[in-house]
């Protein structure tokens, strides 16, 4: 027997997204960070919507599919050096540790900024809880963006 899964459409998302704004509002931060691959798509809209330049990427792997490795690796830290205030974007938090890792490594880099964080989905077993989601997820989430276009 496989893995549950829950299809996420674009419908969705703009629902979600517009959620999240309202939850945001007032807040705008001077940049955004977008965890690759799965913070892109999200960060991407926002930027749009706040129509924010300072948008930024990093790297982190956590799972090959649906199974989780033993380390989360982390590469092409941005530099946000003078950003008083920055958005932490992904699509999911799932255990949560790629994200704790993820916040250590940037509020070490850069004490003096204030991070806040973002996600679509967040489970409430995680080690690490998002200052700003839409969803609870309960089971694997198949995101639009991974499953709809096929090479």
């Amino acid at each position: 027997m496989g893995i549950e899964k829950t299809y996420y459409g674009y419908p969705q998302m703009l629902e979600d997204l517009g959620i999240l704004l309202k939850k945001m509002d007032g807040y705008r931060p001077e940049a955004m960070i977008a965890i690759a691959r799965g913070g892109l798509t999200v960060s991407h809209f926002l930027a749009h919507a706040w129509k924010l330049n300072s948008l930024y990427t990093l790297n982190s792997v956590h799972y090959a599919g649906t199974e989780k490795l033993e380390d989360v690796q982390i590469f092409n830290v941005p530099d946000i050096q003078g950003a008083k205030e920055v958005l932490v974007v992904d699509e999911i938090v799932d255990s949560g540790e790629s994200l704790e890792a993820i916040m250590a490594l940037l509020k070490s880099h850069y004490p003096d900024t204030i991070f806040k964080t973002l996600a679509l989905f967040q489970k409430k077993t995680a080690c690490f809880q998002a200052d700003f989601w839409a969803r609870e997820a309960d089971s694997w989430i198949d995101f639009f963006w991974e499953v709809d276009l096929k090479a």
